[in-house]
């Protein structure tokens, strides 16, 4: 069985303090908190995601805000950068508004693309890249229009403890293309307009260690439930333990780390975020899934308080 992965779905990582999460990634990035929940492991820690306005897969950071946890290191193991895309001639405005919020960043090319390195207030490393592809993000936020907005992931660089056995993968096994090299970089490009370009660093540089500023997971698109169980037996058959299916509300998910210890899910498409309240209205109020919602006032005493707010 051959299988091609459309792109990245979400990228998950582990914060600090959840006012500043949303003041970073609302306030001065723009993006729509499209859903606050719980952690469904940890129902004590928040879940929060943000995207663009309508919350399609491609687009979604996710976050568990632990306020008190331990600094993480970005290393082997992990998403090193997450990318973002914004129209081509949007830079110049995303170099002044890092500016304004006092956020550091440097200017880089690779691979002909200029982008914008910098870090969140967490020390999760980020970029913004321009590119043509993908539709405009309709959800204006202070001084950021569809103009100028992050249309989505431009994709991540992997940082890897076994680079040569996740380039197999990549390509054999999740069906990216392998469109070039340059210096210790890899690139692989997906089917998607959005979410689609994915560098790997082929010199490992020390194992990473799982804690505040440091990604999670990346978890790739199924278009549905059967494709998705498709993915499950293709997986396995090349050698990977794969997970149950979890339901997430949102999405169902399964998860399995390839060889290079990058921990990877492959979530669904459906249902999306509209699911469990309207589109006006996502993002408004903590969601909680059924097996929670008995214990809801325990679990709202026990997270801290935040708003989404303007910051221009």
């Amino acid at each position: 069985m051959s299988k091609k992965t459309m792109g990245i779905h979400h990228i998950t990582a582990i914060v600090g303090n959840p006012q500043e999460n949303v003041d970073f990634y609302a306030g001065v990035l723009g993006l729509r908190l499209v859903k606050q929940t719980v952690n469904f492991d940890d129902p004590g820690t928040y879940h929060l995601y943000f995207g663009n306005e309508g919350g399609k897969p491609g687009t979604i950071i996710t976050f568990f805000p632990w306020a008190d946890a331990y600094q993480g290191r970005i290393g082997d193991g992990q998403v090193g950068v997450t990318s973002y895309v914004v129209p081509k001639g949007a830079i110049e405005f995303w170099e002044n508004r890092l500016e304004k919020f006092q956020v550091p960043f440097t200017k880089s090319e690779r691979f002909g693309e200029q982008s914008l390195q910098f870090d969140d207030p967490h020390g999760l490393r980020l970029e913004i890249v321009e590119r043509d592809e993908g539709e405009k993000n309709f959800w204006p936020f202070g001084e950021v229009t569809p103009e100028v907005a992050i249309k989505g992931f431009g994709g991540a660089t992997l940082f890897s403890s076994k680079p040569e056995s996740t380039s197999q993968l990549l390509e054999k096994v999740m069906g990216l293309e392998k469109v070039g090299k340059e210096g210790d970089l890899v690139r692989f490009r997906s089917t998607a307009e959005i979410g689609n370009v994915i560098d790997l660093k082929l010199t490992p540089v020390g194992r990473g260690q799982m804690g505040v500023g440091t990604v999670h997971h990346i978890a790739w698109r199924a278009s549905d439930d059967q494709d998705q169980l498709d993915w499950k037996n293709h997986v396995n058959s090349h050698g990977y333990g794969v997970t149950p299916v979890q339901d997430r509300n949102y999405f169902n998910a399964i998860y399995f780390r390839e060889h290079g210890e990058i921990l990877f899910e492959i979530a669904t498409d459906p249902p999306g975020f509209a699911h469990d309240e309207s589109h006006e209205t996502m993002g408004e109020k903590l969601m909680l899934p059924p097996q929670y919602e008995p214990h809801r006032d325990q679990i709202e005493r026990g997270l801290l308080p935040f708003e989404v707010r303007e910051l221009d």
